[in-house]
C-alpha cells in the first residue's frame, strides 16, 4: 500500500482508506505498508485491525520514532536500515499493490512499481484507489504518453485504476496480464 502520511483536504480520502481497509480485512487480504500510525496510513492500517486483518509495517530505522509511531496498530512491525531495503521489503512480501491518494512519496512508489511491471521484473497487479479523481492527471499524463509513443498500450494497461475499493480489489484478484517481454 502506497499512500499519505497525511490526510489531505477532502474527506473522501480517509473514507476510501477507512473502506478499503474493512474490504480487505473481510476478504482475508493482510496490508503491507511503510508503518506509522498517521494520516491515510494511519487510517487505512487501523481499519483492517479494527475489521481482524492482519497489517505488516516496514519502517527505516530512521523513523522508528514516537511522532511516527504514534497511534500505530501494525500486527508486524520489521525494522530495516534505510527507505531503498523498505520498499524491497514492500515488494517482496505484497501480492499485488495499490496506491490511495498521496504525496511526492506515494508517487515515487507507484511510479518505480510500475516500472519494474513494465521491465519484467515483478508480474504482480498494480492498482490505484482513484477516489474524488486524485488520479485523474497522472492517467491522464501516461494517456498521453502512450498517444505520443513513450508509453505501449501493453504497458498502459497494466496500470488499474477504480474509484470503489472492492471493486478495485476485485479487478486486483481476478486480471491477469501477461507480462511485456523483458529488456535484455
Amino acid at each position: 500500500m502506497f499512500c499519505g502520511s497525511s490526510y489531505g483536504r477532502n474527506k473522501e480520502y480517509a473514507e476510501a482508506a477507512a473502506e478499503l481497509g474493512k474490504t480487505m480485512a473481510e476478504k482475508g487480504i493482510s496490508l503491507v505498508f511503510g508503518g506509522g500510525g498517521k494520516g491515510l496510513m494511519g487510517t487505512i492500517a487501523k481499519s483492517v485491525r479494527e475489521h481482524g486483518g492482519e497489517v505488516i509495517g516496514v519502517l527505516p530505522e530512521a523513523m522508528n520514532v514516537p511522532d511516527v509511531r504514534k497511534n500505530a496498530v501494525e500486527t508486524e512491525l520489521i525494522i530495516v536500515p534505510g527507505m531503498h531495503e523498505r520498499k524491497k521489503t514492500m515488494y517482496e512480501k505484497a501480492d499485488a499493490f495499490i496506491a490511495m491518494p498521496g504525496g511526492i512519496g506515494t508517487l515515487e512508489e507507484i511510479a518505480e512499481i510500475y516500472t519494474w511491471r513494465q521491465l519484467g521484473y515483478h508480474g504482480k497487479n498494480i492498482g490505484l484507489l482513484n477516489t474524488a479523481g486524485y488520479w485523474d492527471s497522472f492517467l491522464a499524463f501516461l494517456d498521453n504518453g502512450t498517444e505520443e509513443g513513450f508509453l505501449s498500450r501493453d504497458v498502459r494497461r497494466l496500470l488499474i485504476d477504480e474509484s470503489n475499493p472492492e471493486q478495485l480489489i476485485t479487478r486486483l484478484q481476478c486480471e491477469h496480464f501477461s507480462a511485456p517481454p523483458k529488456l535484455g
